[in-house]
């Protein structure tokens, strides 16, 4: 992974400089876990203020709400040669290694051009330094490819009144995508398959876990940012105590050598350096010691932290914002969309216009397959939210931004010529597919000037929903023109790998009749989602009784 070097022009430097360091969540020793992230920033604008102590005071109050330790910083009295320091500290890396062929389409604007924002948050399990092998333990796995133990998606809304995290269970198995490391140019192919969720990292770096989220979800990844066990520590010493709860007294050991070895007394403690790293890796010991319950360890802490910063002033001190700097310029990699500090500091400025209460931490809806989890119905209602720009906290209804994928990137081919393969889909969890509807609705097809739909007999994945896939960007017109003679939404068009065609599947809304009736959408978080906000102060980890001192 190369270091970026200075870009572009320097920007000016007053007072107090943004940063966007990131933090996350390593696992237990013999399940690595990574770090959480989340971004905090200043409201500088560049420029000489000459204003005092008070104007910065306040300029440093209004630290932004981001989550996952991914703190947007301040640095008092950096000059130039100090800029470029900071820079040459960055590690960055390529967005994507997926084929462009799979990659999700970017959003439209809104009304009022605005874009929503989405971040990856990485934590890497990686033992490929002393100081990572010594913090991570599990000496077997030391210079093994790493793990993306942690994946979180930082949502931010197009007009920034709100912002969505959304939590991936390192165990989900999932159908990972091809992706080309950048470095030496080995390929690694589709998985035919499913693996783990975590494996993505090791398959050429970030930009595969990236790819891997774009397919999982159809949600068009901005940035990312990754952290490892080191750079969590640092992280934050750097940041300062940050209150955590567990509603028992708490050991994370097992005579088997499990456990993160976090050792808190009831109550709230603040929790810093190595001990704030034990907290976000601690499975054995919270609830039902599930990776799940990590993640709610993870949501909490991040959401304290936002909360700290803001209440506080404790990071006025300009040697403590230096500190702050340092450690989060050398403690993330990030892609090269903001691979220096002008570019952090611009990000600083989109994220901290939103609320603390406006922010909602959830985890990805699953179901468990054996010991691992799979996403389930919910974890769509969630990620079309995402892609539609719906608040998760239910408190507004913001405006649809139109996807990409809504608007024909070419004309589409006159109807006879459109090929389609209809597949039967109909089938739910108590009732049988209905005989016959892949026949029906290729007959309905052909009537409408499709004349190359045929239906296809074999057995179909029960799909809740009516949907129209197609495998590449060239076909993406022809998809929607039998989306639209259908009657379908445009939600209902797919891009996916998974196809080699245009491959229309009759869903289990669509059991009768040849009238599609588009069924009401649901925007309201799944309460599978489990759902926190980051200005719930009552919330307090239930310990399991097997780990208690």
């Amino acid at each position: 992974m190369a270091q970026s070097s200075v870009r572009g022009e320097v920007p000016a430097v007053e007072d107090t400089m943004s940063l966007t360091p990131q933090e996350q969540e390593p696992a237990d020793d013999t399940e690595p876990g990574g770090p959480d992230g989340g971004a905090s920033g200043t409201d500088g604008k560049g420029g000489k203020s000459g204003r005092g102590r008070p104007r910065r005071r306040r300029r440093v109050l209004r630290w932004s709400a981001t989550v996952l330790a991914v703190v947007i910083l301040g640095t008092a009295g950096a000059g130039y040669l100090y800029y470029q320091h900071l820079n040459a500290n960055i590690r960055s890396d390529d967005l994507n290694l997926g084929d462009a062929k799979d990659r999700a389409a970017q959003t439209k604007a809104n009304a009022a051009g605005q874009t929503p924002l989405n971040i990856l948050l990485i934590g890497s399990d990686a033992r490929d330094t002393a100081e990572n092998q010594k913090l991570g333990g599990a000496r077997d796995t030391f210079g093994g490819p790493p793990l993306a133990d942690v994946q979180m998606l930082l949502h931010v809304s197009a007009d920034r009144s709100n912002m969505s995290v959304v939590s991936i269970p390192r165990d989900t198995l999932l159908s990972l995508p091809k992706c080309t490391d950048p470095d030496d140019g080995k390929v690694y192919p589709a998985t035919q398959g499913r693996m783990m969720a975590n494996e993505s990292l090791g398959r050429g770096g970030p930009g595969c876990t990236v790819a891997t989220w774009e397919k999982l979800t159809g949600i068009h990844i901005d940035h990312f940012m990754m952290i490892d066990f080191s750079g969590v520590v640092s992280m934050a010493d750097a940041i300062g105590g940050v209150p955590v709860c567990v509603d028992a007294n708490v050991y994370s050991h097992t005579s088997a050598g499990k456990g993160s070895g976090l050792k808190l007394r009831k109550g709230t403690t603040s929790v810093q350096g190595e001990q704030a790293l034990q907290w976000l890796r601690t499975r054995y010991g919270f609830e039902d010691d599930t990776d799940l319950a990590r993640a709610k360890a993870q949501h909490m802490y991040m959401n304290s932290m936002v909360r700290e910063l803001r209440a506080s002033a404790k990071l006025t001190s300009p040697n403590k914002l230096r500190k702050l700097a340092e450690a989060a310029t050398k403690a993330i990699t990030v892609d090269n969309g903001l691979d220096s500090i002008k570019k952090m500091y611009d990000l600083a400025g989109e994220l901290q216009r939103v609320p603390t209460e406006r922010i909602t931490m959830t985890t990805m809806p699953n179901r468990y397959v054996g010991s691992r989890v799979e996403p389930t119905e919910d974890a769509e209602t969630l990620f079309r939210m995402i892609r539609d720009d719906v608040a998760l906290d239910g408190k507004d209804k913001a405006e649809p931004a139109a996807s990409a994928s809504a608007t024909p990137t070419a004309t589409a081919d006159a109807p006879a010529a459109i090929a389609v393969q209809v597949l039967n889909g109909t089938a739910t969890d108590t009732e049988a597919a209905v005989r016959g509807r892949a026949g029906t609705i290729a007959d309905l097809l052909t009537g409408k000037g499709f004349t190359r739909a045929v239906a296809d007999h074999t057995a179909a994945t029960a799909e809740p929903t009516t949907v129209v896939r197609y495998p590449s960007a060239d076909l993406q017109a022809d998809a929607q023109a039998v989306a639209r003679a259908l009657g379908l939404p445009a939600g209902a068009v797919k891009k996916s790998t998974d196809v080699s065609g245009i491959t229309l599947v009759v869903g289990a809304d669509w059991r009768s009749g040849t009238a599609y009736q588009a069924p009401a959408k649901k925007d309201r978080t799944p309460d599978s989602a489990q759902a926190i906000n980051a200005a719930d102060t009552s919330q307090c980890m239930h310990v399991d009784p097997a780990y208690v001192w």
